[in-house]
C-alpha cells in the first residue's frame, strides 16, 4: 500500500509539475476514487449468482460491496424496478492505493495475451474506465470456487482537468498501457 502512495508524493507530484508547469503542488491532479461495478444479470433468475459476486468482490477489494438496483423496469431484460442486478464498491484512500497496485502490479499481466490496456477509454474530464472479462485474474479468488466467470468495470476518477493529464497521472502510476 505505502509503496503506491509514496511513489505518487515522491515520483509523480515532481513530474506532473515539471511537464504541465503547475505553480502550485494543489494543481497536480490525484486518483480521487476508484469504483469497481460487476453487473449480474442472472440476479433476477438466481439469487445465488449475486451472493457469488458479492463474495468475490469482497475478496478482491477488501471491502463489503453495495447491491445495485435497476432504476427503471426494462421488459426486453425483463428487469423491474428495484430488482437487484449488480454489486459495486467505491474505494479511497489506503484501500485505493492497494487495489490500484494490486490491479497494475499482479493482476493485469495475468491477462492472457495481455498487450497494455487502451489510452482511448478516457472519458474528456480525466477520468478512465477499464472492463475485465474475468474475475480470475486476481489471486484471491479461487478457480475451483467460481460457479461463473464474470466480467467487471473499474472507473478510476482523477482531479484530472483533461484527457493528457489523467493519462500522465494513470502512466506514471504504473497503468500499462498500450504502445
Amino acid at each position: 500500500m505505502a509503496r503506491l502512495k509514496e511513489k505518487f508524493t515522491n515520483d509523480v507530484v515532481p513530474a506532473l509539475m515539471e511537464k504541465f508547469h503547475y505553480s502550485s503542488i494543489m494543481e497536480v491532479p490525484k486518483l480521487e476514487k476508484v469504483v469497481v461495478n460487476m453487473g449480474v444479470g442472472e440476479a433476477r433468475d438466481n439469487i445465488k449468482a449475486l451472493e457469488s459476486a458479492v463474495n468475490d468482490l469482497s475478496l478482491i477489494v477488501g471491502q463489503k460491496p453495495v447491491i445495485t438496483k435497476a432504476k427503471k423496469s426494462v421488459s426486453n431484460f425483463k428487469i423491474r424496478e428495484g430488482m437487484s442486478i449488480g454489486t459495486k464498491v467505491t474505494l479511497r484512500g489506503n484501500k485505493m492505493y492497494e487495489f490500484v497496485d494490486k490491479l497494475f502490479n499482479v493482476a493485469l499481466p495475468r491477462v492472457r495475451d495481455f498487450r497494455g490496456v487502451s489510452s482511448k477509454a478516457f472519458d474528456g474530464r480525466g477520468n478512465y474506465s477499464l472492463g475485465i472479462k474475468e474475475q480470475l485474474i486476481f489471486p484471491e479468488i479461487d478457480y475451483d470456487k467460481v460457479d461463473k466467470v464474470r466480467g467487471m468495470d473499474i472507473i478510476f476518477v482523477t482531479t484530472a482537468k483533461n484527457d493528457e493529464e489523467g493519462r500522465e497521472l494513470l502512466k506514471l502510476l504504473g497503468m500499462p498501457f498500450s504502445k
